[in-house]
């Protein structure tokens, strides 16, 4: 790796040298509470800046963060507000929160302290995946140090009530992740996904206003007021902003979290951060943002990983999630195996999405195991195009966005296998 790629890896949210766990006395000597003094000096400077700054939230959407903010800002302040740092990852192939969680947790509450100025929120949920123990426990030890600082009496005096903490495990399941569905596991119930409108940020938490930001997100927080608007646009490559975590797996020699400059190109994150193909293979696929996204191939490799140019791609960055598939490994295959996954993590509340995953998965497998026809073919066709936007969260959408955009790459490959009958 070359001086210059070197010197843009791991250098603000994964720098080596803030990855000490819940250790606040350490954070505080290091670069922490700075962007929090700010931010307690002149609250009305925050909305602002992360307005200037153009932070896109990390959790896949890429929505404007100051958006979010703003509305939630703009409830009334005689009433408890909500943030819920939604920490639950369970998707396959993404694994940057969890690092975040377990090694930087003060650099997310700091950032979550400084979105309750901004927008007058009093109460904050930091919500985990309970089967990520380490990062679980790290939250409870890093959130009970922080009781002990005048930092929480402070922004408890400016919000005029006070200002309090909740670390909660979510319900483990993948459709947990779901806004709406984060909300429910939170109340203690099970984690069905809300029907939209109201939305949370009118109506979510305990019937209260509640903002729901994703843990990268907010460890972007105090380093942008830290340093400034300017700094933060700065990180970014071409006409992206900030740095992001790219979750690297599948056929490639070196596996890992990268927090690279938005805008790196493809090429770079493979082959010069994450070591090139294993065994020298030629690279066939690579599903980005995780298996509930289109696919790219090696045609793609120029593209500059941020949310703009990705779906000028007809794909989209989501999560960051990376996982590389190299030439002699199945398409067909793969999209079985993740589409199951899909299928088992219903929740079964949409009819369309408990049995369209269900079927779209006996289909595949019938193919991939050579005893498909071309009626089951055509069959998972038109799921791709009659099941979109039938349900009431992602999860179907996603696992059909998956079939769509691998059918349309691969089409020979769920061809070759079948019946002449």
């Amino acid at each position: 790796m070359s001086d210059t790629k070197a010197e843009t890896l791991n250098q603000v949210l994964l720098h080596p040298d803030r990855r000490f766990g819940a250790d606040l006395e350490t954070w505080l000597i290091d670069i922490g509470g700075e962007g929090l003094e700010k931010a307690i000096e002149d609250p009305g400077s925050i909305l602002p800046t992360i307005r200037t700054a153009n932070l896109l939230g990390r959790g896949g959407s890429g929505f404007p963060t100051h958006v979010k903010w703003e509305f939630i800002a703009s409830q009334p302040n005689d009433q408890n507000k909500y943030l819920i740092c939604n920490g639950n990852e369970d998707e396959p192939g993404t694994f940057k929160d969890r690092i975040l969680l377990k090694e930087t947790p003060h650099q997310v509450i700091e950032g979550a302290m400084i979105t309750a100025l901004a927008t007058g929120v009093n109460q904050i949920v930091f919500y985990i995946n309970p089967e990520q123990t380490g990062s679980l426990e790290a939250m409870k030890e890093a959130v009970n140090q922080w009781d002990e600082t005048r930092y929480i009496h402070q922004i408890s005096k400016l919000l005029g009530r006070p200002l309090e903490f909740y670390v909660v495990a979510s319900s483990g399941h993948y459709i947990g992740g779901e806004e709406t569905a984060a909300i429910e596991s939170i109340e203690g119930k099970f984690p069905f996904p809300r029907g939209k409108p109201p939305y949370p940020a009118q109506q979510g938490l305990f019937d209260l206003p509640t903002l729901i930001n994703n843990t990268e997100t907010l460890s972007n927080v105090s380093h942008i007021m830290r340093n400034g608007a300017e700094w933060f646009i700065n990180q970014g490559a071409g006409a992206a902003h900030g740095t992001k975590i790219f979750s690297l797996s599948g056929d490639v020699l070196y596996p890992g979290a990268y927090e690279l400059p938005m805008g790196t190109p493809l090429s770079e994150l493979i082959y010069h951060h994450g070591g090139g193909m294993l065994l020298d293979r030629e690279l066939k696929a690579v599903f980005t943002g995780g298996p509930s996204n289109t696919i790219l191939t090696p045609k793609d490799l120029d593209v500059p990983l941020d949310f703009d140019s990705v779906q000028q791609r007809r794909s989209s960055l989501g999560t960051g999630a990376m996982i590389v598939i190299s030439e002699g490994t199945g398409i067909v295959r793969r999209v079985t195996e993740y589409v199951s996954f899909f299928a088992n993590a219903s929740c079964g509340q949409c009819p369309s999405c408990k049995t369209g995953t269900y079927f779209a998965s006996q289909l595949l497998t019938r193919i991939d195991s050579g005893n498909g026809s071309r009626a089951d073919l055509d069959t998972l066709i038109n799921l791709t195009r009659i099941l979109p936007g039938s349900g009431r969260c992602h999860l179907l959408d996603g696992a059909m966005k998956l079939l769509d955009s691998s059918l349309y790459h691969f089409m020979e490959e769920y061809e070759q296998p079948l019946r002449s009958s």
